[in-house]
């Protein structure tokens, strides 16, 4: 049996070979790692600090602490979800911290563009980048307004697409528990969507200014040609 096939896991992982690369502390496989695992952990620690500093800071203790006892790692579950643990525990303990008066920093640029949910093809104006980040801002406002509890299960299945089975396994939780979180937590978003969007409607499809004037040139110069009535 090679090196390789003794660090193999016992179940299907797409990250194993990079990870039997990471324990002989190959930065590349460590990167590579990191990169991929990047915007599931921090959603995941966001979905339990109120910070988003907080969450980064939690979220590399978990990549510390996972790098440096990879040796623990015995494959019997996939790499992903060993991780996700880790980070879980690491942002309930960051969670239970004194926390210092001022402020935290904002999240950096990087681990901010890792936190994008859609991807639209081709090139992209002003307006639309502008507009999908207000609506990204919007959105992230309201599940901040979320408690953790209720957070962090929408974001595992809403954002990450995880399964209720695997999320009660990941926290800890009955499955009916999971279920009745994730049912408050979107009735709590709509709500508090709907407290910040309330007035906007009025302002839709707007139809005024120097279009408005445009259209009553065009009519009434197209009645000028027209019998009287």
């Amino acid at each position: 049996m090679t090196h390789a096939e003794r660090l193999a896991p016992l179940i299907d992982d797409p990250d194993w070979q990079l990870v039997a690369a990471a324990r002989t502390r190959d930065e590349a496989a460590i990167r590579e790692l990191v990169q991929r695992m990047n915007p599931r952990l921090f959603r995941i620690a966001r979905g339990i600090l109120p910070t988003d500093a907080e969450a980064e800071e939690a979220v590399q203790e978990a990549y510390l602490a996972a790098f440096t006892r990879l040796d623990s790692f015995r494959g019997d579950a996939r790499f992903s979800t060993w991780i996700t643990r880790i980070t879980i525990n690491a942002a309930r303990m960051q969670a239970r911290r004194p926390r210092p008066e001022k402020d935290h920093a904002t999240v950096t640029d990087d681990l901010a563009s890792t936190a994008e949910v859609l991807a639209f093809p081709g090139a992209e104006t002003a307006e639309a980048s502008a507009g999908r980040h207000e609506a990204r801002t919007l959105l992230e406002e309201a599940l901040s307004t979320l408690p953790a509890d209720l957070r962090l299960p929408f974001l595992l299945h809403d954002a990450e697409g995880q399964p209720l089975l695997a999320i009660a396994r990941d926290l800890g939780l009955n499955p009916i528990t999971v279920r009745t979180r994730l049912f408050r937590a979107r009735r709590r978003l709509r709500a508090a969507l709907e407290a910040r969007l309330r007035g906007s409607f009025g302002t839709v499809f707007p139809f005024d200014g120097a279009r408005c004037a445009r259209m009553a040139d065009r009519v009434v110069l197209a009645l000028r040609g027209k019998p009287g009535g």
